[in-house]
């Protein structure tokens, strides 16, 4: 409520919105970070109505009735439910703009990997929800300003951004990805892997939401001293009666390992095609992990180990996307209106095709 009161009072219209498959997060220009929930929408089954988004939807997945459902509107960083999107950011801009009219102009953070489609697709959800314009801003540059990696340098620098839809690799030499890749493997991929896992070696069915509290618990992509264990509780595959389980993190671990091990390989083939010059750079920098699946215990201790090369943690890796794109948000400070429009930004800007309302209608009324 203060942060909507000094809004109304001035300044803020700028935002940063990291729209990830797992979470949102929204960044108001000279205030921070004002939200940050799950991309989850909780809707009318036959109206289409949407009854609730965030923390409250996500209470909602597994325990709704017939009647609502509770969803993800993105999978593996791609917009699969356009409207639903909309009405979601519609709801989280609101949220920040609470009692007061605006059109705030919008840096969005998207994954290095999308196509000319689904790039449209997201300027489309974020105007249709009220934006004035939309500027794109890749997520591994995104991490690395948010980190406070100086990027502008001829200095190479390597980016693990690992979300709950796309892992991001990327090299940074001169405010640009010299070498990217973009990698649908990530978080949520970790659950679906425990929930196999544990339906083919112990016959019990479990939710996603009940996977991912196991893998926080006792996940890690390396072994840990000492072994823990944890109780998971689901459905008996055969008598379909509820069941508990204690299963130990040995076995979560190899039920991680195939997925664990396409990112690392991700990591060993982008340092393969990188520059020898900024690929020493990148052994004496370290590699910088990002998002929220970084957290698995053990993951920067494995990329060490598989390349040879340090691997750290940003101080807050759940929020250094965001919070980098907030910072580029004082790059439209200092650019005309005209230039907002027309401009074609250069490889070296960290913004990409930028996008306005008018934009919008002047592409609408060449189609007729």
């Amino acid at each position: 409520m203060a942060l909507a009161r000094r809004l109304r009072l001035g300044g803020g219209n700028d935002l940063a919105i990291d729209l990830g498959t797992a979470n949102t997060l929204v960044y108001v220009r000279g205030h921070g970070i004002a939200v940050s929930e799950p991309s989850v929408v909780a809707q009318h089954t036959e109206s289409g109505r949407v009854l609730s988004v965030g923390d409250e939807a996500k209470r909602m997945i597994g325990r709704t009735p017939a009647t609502i459902t509770a969803s993800r509107p993105l999978r593996h960083g791609v917009i699969a439910d356009l409207e639903v999107t909309e009405e979601m950011l519609r709801q989280f801009i609101g949220r920040v703009h609470r009692g007061r009219i605006t059109h705030p102009r919008v840096v969005m953070c998207v994954p290095s990997g999308l196509t000319e489609v689904e790039l449209s697709a997201v300027q489309e959800a974020c105007l249709s929800a009220g934006a004035l314009e939309v500027h794109l801003i890749d997520e591994p540059i995104a991490a690395a300003v948010g980190a406070g990696l100086d990027i502008s340098a001829p200095t190479g620098r390597m980016v693990v951004d690992i979300g709950g839809g796309t892992s991001e690799v990327a090299t940074i030499s001169m405010g640009a990805m010299v070498v990217q890749r973009s990698l649908r493997t990530a978080g949520y991929d970790f659950d679906d892997a425990l929930i196999g896992w544990l339906r083919r070696h112990h016959g019990l069915i479990v939710g996603q939401p009940t996977a991912e509290a196991l893998k926080v618990e006792i996940g890690s992509a390396t072994p840990q001293a000492p072994g823990r264990e944890g109780e998971v509780r689901g459905r008996d595959a055969v008598s379909g009666l509820p069941r508990a389980l204690r299963i130990s993190s040995e076995e979560v671990r190899e039920a991680l390992r195939e997925a664990v091990q396409m990112i690392v390989d991700a990591v060993r083939g982008a340092l393969e095609q990188t520059p020898p010059e900024l690929a020493g750079d990148i052994a004496d920098t370290g590699i910088l992990m990002a998002g929220g699946s970084s957290l698995l215990a053990g993951f920067p201790e494995r990329l060490t180990q598989e390349t040879g090369i340090p691997a750290w943690l940003a101080d807050s890796p759940l929020t250094c996307v965001a919070e980098g794109a907030g910072r580029s948000l004082e790059g439209l400070r200092g650019l005309n209106r005209k230039a907002r429009v027309s401009r074609r930004y250069s490889a070296t800007s960290p913004y990409r095709r930028p996008t306005t309302a008018a934009d919008r209608a002047a592409q609408a009324g060449h189609r007729e």
